[in-house]
């Protein structure tokens, strides 16, 4: 965290910011994952933010509800977003976390032009997940805070001008976090052994 906090002290004026509207979202590679065919599946997370031109770090939560079959969690931030980025590691329930950032100093160090917002969410991540094999399950994915005093950074390089450094820093605190929902379809022999299981089951009722 203390990375972050020098990021926004030497991008510029930071403030502190609780009633804006600002989102995290998830992208899921796909809905369903065929287990017989892979078992890789990657988690894009956007963010977006009705203030500042840019976006210029997050930090944040992603928990894992009945994903208990998540074989690992690897994070990476956006090419852009290297500053102080931090895989905060898979628990080993389908959980994790990241901390990404990209330095601004105004005027000399404009930021990065694949930040800037207005033209929908912002690309800052991914985490790209590892499922087990022959499960038939229905993950969810949530993001959430909960890393130091922030979720998401934004930087509006036309306030201050003439300032000394021009621009202001805003730290966010007030995100609305989206979710995704995954289903995994087993392989074949799994689907026969549930049928047989079931045929079994209903032999014994009779």
């Amino acid at each position: 965290m203390k990375k972050t906090v020098i990021m926004a002290a030497v991008a510029g004026l930071a403030s502190g910011a609780a009633a804006q509207t600002a989102s995290l979202s998830i992208v899921g590679s796909q809905a369903t994952v065929d287990t017989t065919v892979t078992t890789m599946l990657t988690l894009d997370i956007y963010a977006d933010s009705s203030i500042g031109t840019h976006v210029t770090g997050a930090a944040f939560n992603i928990n894992g509800f009945g994903s208990n079959m998540v074989n690992s969690m690897t994070a990476s931030s956006a090419a852009w977003g290297g500053l102080g980025f931090e895989d905060l590691g898979h628990d080993g329930n389908g959980s994790s976390g990241m901390i990404m950032g990209q330095i601004t100093f105004l005027p000399f160090i404009a930021p990065d032009a694949a930040s800037a917002l207005g033209n929908g969410p912002v690309y800052i991540g991914s985490f790209t997940v590892e499922l087990a094999v022959d499960m038939y399950a229905n993950y969810e994915w949530t993001l959430g805070g909960g890393i130091g005093t922030f979720a998401l950074e934004v930087i509006d390089v036309n306030a201050n001008p003439g300032g000394n450094p021009p621009g202001e820093i805003t730290q966010i605190t007030d995100v609305e976090f989206g979710s995704v929902a995954i289903r995994t379809v087993p392989a074949p022999s799994s689907l026969a052994l549930l049928g047989f299981g079931g045929l079994v089951a209903g032999r014994r009722r009779r």
